[in-house]
């Protein structure tokens, strides 16, 4: 299992560290969904993000309508 940070980003060999982002978007098939504040993972060299599972799950559950917004989401 690949643990959350630390590991070598897979398009150029940097470090994929933890970074807190007051928002970020992600396009889904439905639309769009933006989540704030929340944790992701940056490579340190080319800037590639990296989500976790759990983040993922959220924006699938949104974009489906499996799970509402709150005050920390959004769906467009």
């Amino acid at each position: 299992m690949k643990k959350q940070f630390g590991y070598h980003c897979e398009y150029c060999e940097g470090i994929v560290r933890a970074k807190r982002v007051e928002c970020e978007a992600f396009k889904h098939k439905a639309g769009f969904v933006i989540l704030k504040p929340m944790t992701i993972g940056i490579c340190d060299q080319c800037g590639n993000h990296y989500y976790s599972v759990e983040v993922l799950q959220r924006v699938q559950a949104i974009a489906t309508g499996k799970s509402r917004p709150n005050e920390f989401s959004v769906f467009l």
